[in-house]
């Protein structure tokens, strides 16, 4: 049995660091992706809405532990070669773009319809609106939602182990087959995610209420 010593910590802060690395990257992926499936679920054209649809339900309807594992394993099948890093990626902002897609939709959704026709009223256009108009304030509302999801998305990282990705889960396997403590490493990496979720957690609630006041 190998005691935990410096060269240990130095492992777990590595693994800190790719998880982190992990959850900002799905994440902007994710505000990309999101906007785009929003305003198409939002569509006035039938065939854009219905396929932002199916996107986000099939996404939404399926462990992401399995996209992960088509993202790499299916995606080699086809003759393709994506490395572990690759893979994770894109797994990780398609989930993201699903999710945010979906919260921000009904954000936009649950706008006064008074905002969109004040705006058509001045003349202003599709895009006009949405990016000058109802996008602001939707994201606004969404806020508390998306921190939400993000302290969701990372914990998903822990996942990623999957496909080889070494972030904090897959670290903390990896010191606990060197050191033979099982117990004392899995509790290390349960502080070390509960110091990094409970923050956003905190942040999101604040945020909530924040939005409940200023909608009184």
């Amino acid at each position: 049995m190998t005691t935990l010593g410096f060269e240990h910590i130095w492992l777990f802060i590595n693994g800190v660091g790719w998880t982190l690395f992990l959850t900002l990257l799905g994440f902007a992926g994710g505000i990309i992706g999101g906007i785009a499936i929003a305003l198409a679920r939002v569509s006035e054209n039938p065939v854009v809405r219905h396929s932002a649809n199916v996107f986000i339900e099939i996404f939404r309807g399926t462990p992401l532990l399995i996209q992960l594992f088509v993202a790499y394993y299916g995606v080699g099948l086809l003759g393709v070669s994506v490395s572990p890093w690759a893979a994770v990626a894109i797994g990780l902002t398609l989930n993201a773009s699903a999710f945010l897609g979906n919260i921000w939709r009904g954000s936009i959704q649950a706008l006064p319809t008074g905002q969109a026709e004040a705006s058509y009223a001045l003349g202003m256009g599709y895009w006009s609106r949405m990016i000058h108009v109802i996008l602001p304030q939707a994201l606004r509302s969404a806020m508390p939602a998306t921190v939400g999801f993000m302290v969701q998305l990372l914990k998903g990282t822990s996942l990623a182990a999957i496909v080889g990705f070494t972030e904090l889960s897959r670290t903390g396997t990896i010191i606990a087959n060197l050191t033979y403590q099982p117990m004392q490493v899995y509790g290390i990496i349960a502080i070390l995610y509960f110091l990094l979720c409970w923050p956003l957690s905190r942040l999101g609630r604040n945020l909530e209420r924040k939005l409940s006041k200023a909608t009184a």
